[in-house]
């Protein structure tokens, strides 16, 4: 017996951080994610039920991972051991089996596995843990920060329930601050404070969802108030204050994460979708988080030409023009030319028939037969070309009015271009219009020709 493990406990609990002390202990103290526990959710019911099986608590830290996992461990039947992954290898787990094992021999008693931060496992070590999680012998529950669809192995992800933490919304931040307030044993309820709303809303926004960040600013607050005024004065905490007790915000973005990937999926969707506002929001997120201007000016290039294309050709030059000024000054001024560029591409009008021609006919080209070159159209420009035939009949369309002939240029009825009507490519498709009509009233098979890939195929 450990005549001095309450001592001990006493001691740490003096200097937890106020984030720790305050960690709830039921789930009726655990605020957010009600999408899993609130009342009737999934996991609310696996802890009722005391049937739990294992899972994967994947979201953003400051959300709950941990909290939720010890009120597991407080509310379950089943023996309960954690660790963290960066501090254990294989021998260390092999241990936990092994008592696993000799738990449910002796008593039937099951035994649930906190890893927290499961994504630093590799994947020897996540496979260890396989064969044990699918008899039941382990009920694992993991907590990551990264995409479980990428950081952990797939054969893990299928046998484990995956429960996606959100940041906390606004309210929620400024809800557990004021019980952080009020609050006499773990709190500064024993304290006289005096703090303003803006104050408290101001941690609410700047903590972005971390309830672990807006209650350290809390403490930083208090305690240096405290140390100003005097033990017994009253603490005033404004909003100025509250700014200074809080660092600027630091955007979570990994560059090869899923940080990355969705904000530059939403920036590219909301240039698609004719929102500048969106646009201009998302390249900011962007920007501030450290992203390389260079890749942006990629997307934005790439957007012009496959969203908006021929129905304002400007949008493609305007892009390239952003991605050269990107490369000539860099940053911080590169993101004005970038920010020109999103907007003029999100409010432009809108065509994806340049992009789904150029799909359409490599698909032809990969799948298809292979045509032969007309031989009306086939190079000249050296000796024996005349004898082969070769572009003999060709039409030079210059020695015709408008430019414009009608002769064979594929050899098939194939229409891959199908202007739409928005923008400059209304045009367009009004002259290809004209011209189909005038070689159907010309050319009674021409009509043919005005079939599209899809309508040709079964």
């Amino acid at each position: 017996m450990d005549l001095f493990a309450e001592q001990r406990k006493q001691a740490y609990a003096r200097v937890a951080p106020l984030a720790v002390r305050l960690r709830p202990k039921t789930l009726d103290e655990f605020v957010g994610q009600e999408h899993f526990v609130g009342p009737g959710k999934l996991l609310r019911r696996m802890l009722e039920a005391d049937r739990l099986t294992s899972a994967i608590f994947y979201g953003p830290p400051g959300t709950g991972k941990t909290t939720l996992a010890q009120i597991v461990a407080a509310t379950t039947r089943a023996a309960f051991e954690q660790v963290n992954a960066a501090a254990v290898g294989v021998r260390e787990i092999r241990e936990i089996i092994e008592r696993a094992k000799q738990r449910i021999e002796s008593s039937g008693q099951r035994t649930v596995l906190f890893i927290d931060e499961l994504h630093r496992f590799n994947r020897a070590q996540q496979d260890v843990l396989l064969p044990d999680v699918e008899n039941g012998i382990l009920i694992l529950i993991g907590a990551t920060t990264e995409n479980p669809f990428f950081a952990v192995n797939s054969p893990l992800v299928s046998r484990s329930q995956v429960f996606q933490f959100q940041p906390l919304a606004e309210e929620a931040v400024a809800t557990l601050v004021r019980r952080a307030i009020a609050d006499p044993v773990n709190g500064f309820g024993r304290l006289k404070i005096d703090i303003a709303d803006e104050a408290v809303r101001h941690w609410a926004v700047m903590s972005d969802g971390d309830a672990r960040r807006a209650l350290t600013a809390l403490e930083i607050a208090v305690l240096s108030q405290q140390s100003r005024a005097g033990a017994d004065a009253v603490i005033r905490i404004d909003l100025d204050v509250a700014e200074q007790s809080i660092q600027r915000k630091a955007i979570a973005y990994d560059p090869t994460g899923d940080a990355h990937y969705d904000t530059a999926s939403a920036f590219i969707k909301s240039m698609r979708g004719s929102d500048p506002d969106a646009a201009v929001y998302w390249l900011a997120r962007m920007l501030e988080a450290g992203e390389d201007p260079r890749f942006i000016a990629r997307r934005i290039a790439i957007c012009a030409a496959e969203d908006v294309g021929n129905a304002d050709p400007m949008a493609l030059v305007l892009a390239n023009a952003a991605a050269q000024v990107t490369e000539f000054v860099g940053l911080p001024e590169c993101q004005l030319p970038l920010s020109q560029a999103a907007i003029y591409i999100a409010c432009a009008p809108k065509s994806n028939a340049s992009a789904r021609a150029i799909w359409t006919a490599c698909d032809d080209v990969r799948n298809g037969r292979t045509l032969p070159v007309p031989r009306h159209l086939r190079d000249t420009h050296y000796a024996g070309a005349k004898r082969l035939g070769h572009g003999e009949g060709y039409k030079y369309a210059h020695d015709y009015k408008g430019g414009f002939v009608e002769q064979e240029y594929l050899g098939v009825d194939r229409v891959y271009y199908e202007p739409t009507d928005r923008g400059r490519e209304a045009e367009f498709a009004a002259i290809l219009r004209a011209r189909r009509d005038a070689a159907a009233a010309s050319d009674p098979h021409a009509r043919e020709r005005n079939r599209s890939p899809r309508e040709e195929r079964p």
